[in-house]
C-alpha cells in the first residue's frame, strides 16, 4: 500500500508551512503499510519552544483552510514536541533535544522516506 493522493497533498501544504516559520530537518515517511490509522508522518524540528508551536499554528491554519481541519492537537501547551493528526497525515513538530530523544525516524526506519525537498522547491 501506499499513502493517498490526499496524504500526499496535505504533506505538501503541511511541508511548506512548517518550511515558512523556520521548520528545520523535515522527514517524510509513508507509513501506509504498517498503520492502518495514517498514510504519512512529517517531522519537523523548531529550535525554540516557541517557533515549535509558531509551526505547529501554522501547519494548522494552512490545512484548515485547505480542508483539513485538525483531529486530534497534543502537546502544544509545552511546545517540545507538538503531535496534529490531520487523518491521513500525522506532523510531528519536535524542539531539537526532543527529537533526538525519541528518535522517531529510527522507530519507523523500515517505511520509506518520501522527498520533501522538491515540495519546498515547488513554492518558490
Amino acid at each position: 500500500m501506499t499513502a493517498s493522493d490526499q496524504a500526499l497533498e496535505s504533506l505538501a501544504l503541511a511541508a511548506r508551512a512548517a518550511d515558512s516559520k523556520g521548520g528545520d530537518d523535515l522527514v517524510a515517511l509513508d507509513v501506509s503499510t504498517p498503520l492502518p490509522f495514517a498514510d504519512v508522518f512529517l517531522i519537523v524540528t523548531g529550535n525554540s519552544e516557541r517557533n515549535v508551536i509558531a509551526i505547529a499554528d501554522e501547519i494548522e491554519d494552512v490545512l484548515g483552510r485547505g480542508g483539513s481541519p485538525t483531529k486530534r492537537r497534543e502537546g502544544h501547551q509545552t511546545g517540545r514536541w507538538i503531535l496534529l493528526d490531520f487523518g491521513d497525515l500525522v506532523v510531528h513538530v519536535f524542539h531539537q533535544e526532543e527529537r533526538l530523544y525519541y528518535g522517531l525516524e529510527r522507530l519507523w526506519a523500515d517505511c520509506p522516506a518520501l522527498p520533501v525537498a522538491p515540495l519546498l522547491a515547488a513554492s518558490s
